[in-house]
């Protein structure tokens, strides 16, 4: 006989690790005791020495599913405690702690089933879970993850769940949200004006969505407005009173065969739809202009119910439901039942509420399928606070990303904690938001920053609260080139060292020059990099004004390529801004070239959210493999694209008749020729095989389906984002590979 103390560290605690752990010692006939702790779960058990050794070689094996164990330590010796049986004890609070936590999953199969089996003494109960399934991260106040450190405090447990509790044979056995009708939390319904309704809160709801009307809905991490799909005028009315006119509305489809009615559905595509991580996945439409009122472009964002509350307002009545985020213009989701009955109303017509707190917001996540796997536009719901792991230890370092869709990374050892999805800092509650869940992190994972990272971009919020909290606290500060960070985040996503070549494509980021960069071709890896290739800069006439207003640039465009800008009702006034320099900076993104190109063809022409001139441009192209001819202008070494040959050949191309999709087509399978001609380049003056594709213009799937082919082709390995988002919101986990190989 023989003790055995076994530390296990990974996301083990609201998992179902502790029932497993106690199923597993009674199969191999051993004693002893479990807890959790600060840094995971800590065993402390008696037996025979071989079956002490196959219980810790079972035990990556045979966890839970949704569990993940990261290191498992044993420390073996012959002193014997005498242990009488197996017991789970109170949970251990440690000074430094480690623990991982899961992120919120979707119900369960078993859950589902009694959620609609009227035998169940929790038939039709909303807020049914277990062990497998339920709310974790977002009503998580502290760790240990124990019931007192959670949203559930407030609700005791009645001696039915309490027995379920305590029932090793139970799927609930320690299951900290454990609650029934009883016991547990309930929903109720305000109409618009905030004043509550009496009746079956969800079969209210139900009604009201039925009858044409927008109901706030309160999920795990916010709250939704959700409506009928079926009626154009409603999305309409929402529009209107969301002031979100164009941007496309997420919708929750019953299940996957309703999706496939109106989109692609891939076999990949459907498991991550029925994943317990339940994304909005981006399909791809049947038909090209289908579904106009809830998206413009050619995708679908489509999520599946993930709690018994979605399948309960679904009932027999409803396919397919908008499910767009409860917020007013550019800030965070609402999670507060008060808030959202004060701030939604003139939005809202009736508010399905319940009185669980949300301790934590987070929106849902959002991807596409790329190669059998996600490729995140937004990685939130689901997927935070799981950690990235890396190939070295980091410290403790905060790492504060951009401006736009902004995140930030915390960093422990080899673990990089990306926050949910935070938006874009423009406004005091977004900023409020972003410094609130950095303090969340901060105390849930024990980190104190040694070091901080932050983008050079002077006027950036991220930056800002970077600079003052380093004079502060008397924190070193490593400021870093937005797309160096792009680079090395993608480089981090892959665990690549070395150097590499980085193609760095988004709308904005400020160079090293002072300019403004974007269409990026770099060499190097986390210590420095080199620009090697670019595009020729783009005026913008009337500086941001072009993010609005694409026709400026589309302007700029024709006038640099020698053609008449006579179509332009404003040419005169634009002419002698540029002549005089009159707010007119320069600018190589290569978000600007594409929103360029799209008001030239008649696409669009005034832009009402980030990106819709690139979006409705890929939804445009045809299927065609004509390309323009590709030219480069040289400048201290750097290859930069010329592209006024192209806008020539495509303003004759448009005098010819040809069709504006096939010219969008032409248009990126240049940029495809473009490209791999800048890292051909760069090879020969490098000699680096390896390219990384990062930033926002890369969330188009009509180039991330050929440029990589086409890269291939030339012997290149290309990687591409897998773990955290190409754009913006990617990027911190650059910052903060960069700034520990600096500081180093």
């Amino acid at each position: 006989m023989e003790r055995v103390l076994i530390h296990i560290h990974g996301i083990v605690q609201g998992v179902g690790f502790r029932p497993f752990i106690h199923k597993q010692v009674l199969h191999y006939e051993l004693r002893g005791t479990i807890k959790n702790t600060s840094s995971g779960v800590e065993l402390e058990l008696e037996g025979e020495r071989p079956e002490l050794e196959r219980f810790i070689a079972d035990l990556p094996e045979k966890a839970p599913k949704l569990a993940v164990i990261e290191r498992v330590e044993a420390d073996f010796s012959p002193e014997l405690r005498g242990f009488p049986d197996f017991q789970i004890l109170t949970s251990k609070t440690e000074a430094q702690r480690n623990t991982l936590i899961s992120p919120d999953i979707g119900i369960c199969e078993d859950c589902l089933r009694e959620l609609f089996n009227p035998k169940d003494r929790r038939y039709r109960y909303p807020f049914i879970n277990c062990t497998n399934c339920g709310p974790r991260f977002t009503i998580i106040k502290d760790v240990p993850y124990d019931r007192a450190k959670t949203s559930m405090s407030s609700f005791p447990m009645c001696p039915d769940c309490d027995r379920e509790y305590h029932d090793i044979e139970n799927r609930r056995y320690h299951a900290q949200p454990d609650c029934c009708p009883i016991c547990g939390p309930h929903v109720f319904y305000l109409d618009a004006e905030g004043r509550p309704v009496e009746g079956d809160a969800i079969e209210l709801a139900r009604a009201a969505i039925r009858d044409g009307k927008i109901v706030a809905v309160k999920g795990l991490g916010g709250m939704h407005l959700s409506c009928r799909c079926d009626d154009a005028e409603i999305t309409k009315t929402l529009r209107r009173r969301k002031q979100r006119d164009e941007k496309p509305f997420a919708v929750m489809c019953r299940d996957a065969e309703t999706a496939k009615k109106f989109c692609f559905v891939s076999a990949e595509e459907e498991k991550l739809l029925n994943s317990f991580r339940r994304p909005i996945v981006l399909l791809k439409k049947r038909e090209r202009g289908a579904l106009g009122h809830l998206s413009e472009n050619g995708f679908l964002g489509v999520m599946l119910p993930y709690t018994p509350l979605h399948y309960l307002l679904f009932g027999d009545d409803f396919d397919m439901l908008v499910m767009t985020s409860a917020n007013l213009s550019d800030t965070p989701i609402m999670y507060c039942n008060d808030e959202a009955a004060e701030k939604l109303h003139g939005i809202a017509d009736g508010f399905l509420l319940h009185n669980r707190d949300i301790q934590t917001r987070c929106d849902d996540s959002l991807c596409w399928c790329l190669g059998g796997g996600e490729y995140f536009a937004r990685r939130s719901r689901g997927y935070v606070p799981f950690p990235v792991s890396t190939h070295e230890d980091l410290g403790m370092a905060l790492a504060c990303g951009a401006e736009q869709k902004a995140s930030f990374c915390l960093s422990k050892g080899n673990y990089v904690f990306p926050s949910q999805h935070i938006g874009d800092l423009k406004n005091i509650e977004t900023y409020e938001n972003y410094t609130q869940q950095i303090r969340h992190f901060e105390r849930l994972f024990d980190i104190r920053p040694t070091v901080l990272a932050c983008d050079l971009h002077p006027d950036y919020l991220s930056t800002a609260y970077a600079s003052e909290r380093s004079e502060a606290e008397g924190i070193p500060l490593v400021r870093v080139q937005h797309h160096h960070a792009h680079m090395a985040a993608c480089m981090a996503d892959n665990a690549l060292t070395g150097e590499v070549i980085g193609l760095v494509w988004d709308g904005v980021g400020f160079g090293t020059d002072g300019t403004s960069w974007g269409g990026e071709c770099l060499v190097g890896g986390y210590r420095a990099f080199r620009r090697l290739g670019s595009i020729r800069p783009i005026p913008l006439v009337g500086g941001d004004l072009v993010t609005k207003e694409s026709s400026r640039v589309a302007w700029a465009l024709l006038r640099a390529a020698g053609e008449s800008t006579r179509r332009f009702r404003d040419s005169a006034a634009w002419d002698f801004m540029l002549s005089n320099g009159l707010n007119c900076p320069l600018s190589s993104g290569m978000g600007r070239l594409f929103d360029g190109v799209s008001a030239l063809l008649g696409i669009k022409e005034r832009c009402s959210y980030e990106g819709q001139g690139a979006v409705l441009l890929e939804a445009a192209a045809a299927e065609d493999e004509g390309v323009y001819p590709v030219s480069f202008e040289e400048e201290d070494g750097v290859a930069r694209f010329d592209w006024r040959g192209m806008i020539r050949r495509i303003v004759k191309e448009q005098s010819d008749g040809v069709e504006s999709g096939v010219i969008a087509a032409r248009f990126m399978n240049t940029l495809v020729d473009m490209a791999v001609s800048q890292c051909l380049y760069a090879r020969d003056v490098s000699g680096l095989s390896r390219v990384v594709l990062s930033g926002g213009s890369f969330q188009n799937l009509y180039m991330m389906r050929r440029l990589p082919a086409a890269l291939e082709k030339e012997g290149f390995a290309v990687c591409r984002h897998r773990r955290v988002s190409p754009n913006d919101e990617g990027l911190s986990l650059g910052q903060l590979m960069i700034a520990k190989a600096k500081l180093q």
